[in-house]
């Protein structure tokens, strides 16, 4: 199941410059920002066996979780429109109401029913008990986990594995990626790969338990590194260094990054380049996982 307009497998491209000649390794980015105009990158592949399951269910409902600016929100929303499917999010904070962010407003456009909630209340979004309350609720919708990050999203992300292998005609040493609930790093290990994972959280550290945990029913896994030191001052927080960085990698590559998670995870990627992390021959593979919508907006999960 593909949406229309999805373009697979996405592009790889290799990346050069002097930092990454004179390290002696070989990078490529993954244009996972490439696989459709509004269900992008990461998102798109953990939504992809979501909804397949949600079919073979007969639901008609979704239900999931996120922030105001949330690029799972946007891409559930999308995607669930498209393939038939009414959507419910369940949004941290405040009604914005007339103030409301472009995200939600999309979401609103592609017929999401919008229900917001404190922030305590939020953070029961994963007890099991607060779910069964929910389900009853809303007439016990398909409940997708906040980010889409799921056993479900896994077998998703792990095609984008395949692909690369294919692409590439070899597996990479190293695939590079942003984290936020860890899934998509998860998929990757959980097909036998080893996992740079940058922290887009402050405090991040919690994220090694959480993958570990999604991978443990996968007997083949990968190695995972965790970056805690990138985030910038928290989740969705920038400073003016991040920012120049983001107009550099442009200005070189022609590629858009956003300041919530794929600018981030290049930032901290380059600066191990630079300290001679890599031995030299590694090949390396960062995911672009697009969540370009949320450019400049601020949160994006």
């Amino acid at each position: 199941m593909d949406l229309p307009g999805s373009l697979l497998p996405t592009p790889l491209h290799e990346l050069s410059g002097e930092l990454i000649e004179k390290s002696g390794i070989k990078l490529y980015i993954k244009r996972d920002d490439l696989i459709h105009p509004t269900v992008s990158g990461n998102k798109w592949r953990k939504l992809k066996y979501n909804l397949l399951q949600a079919g073979k269910q007969n639901e008609t409902t979704l239900l999931t979780f996120g922030g105001a600016f949330s690029n799972h929100l946007f891409a559930t929303a999308a995607a669930g429109n498209a393939m038939g499917f009414k959507t419910i999010g369940i949004v941290r904070g405040e009604d914005y109401g007339q103030n409301e962010t472009p995200t939600l407003r999309f979401c609103r456009e592609q017929n999401m029913s919008l229900h917001f909630v404190s922030r305590q209340e939020y953070r029961l979004r994963n007890s099991e008990e607060h779910l069964r309350e929910i389900a009853g609720k809303f007439g016990h919708p398909f409940i997708i986990p906040e980010g889409g990050t799921s056993e479900l999203a896994l077998q998703g992300v792990g095609e984008m594995v395949l692909e690369v292998e294919k692409q590439l005609r070899k597996s990479p040493d190293y695939y590079a990626v942003a984290a936020g609930t860890g899934g998509t790093a998860a998929g990757i290990l959980s097909s036998g790969a080893n996992v740079l994972a940058f922290s887009a959280l402050k405090g991040g550290g919690f994220l090694e338990s959480d993958i570990h945990d999604l991978i443990k029913p996968h007997g083949r896994n990968g190695n995972l590194s965790l970056f805690t030191d990138y985030h910038f001052g928290g989740y969705a927080k920038v400073k003016p260094e991040l920012l120049e960085f983001m107009d550099q990698f442009k200005n070189n590559y022609g590629i858009q990054l956003e300041q919530v998670y794929t600018a981030k995870m290049f930032f901290g990627l380059f600066d191990l380049i630079r300290r001679d992390f890599f031995p030299r021959g590694s090949i390396i593979v960062a995911v672009h996982t697009g969540g370009l919508q949320g450019l400049l907006s601020g949160d994006g999960r």
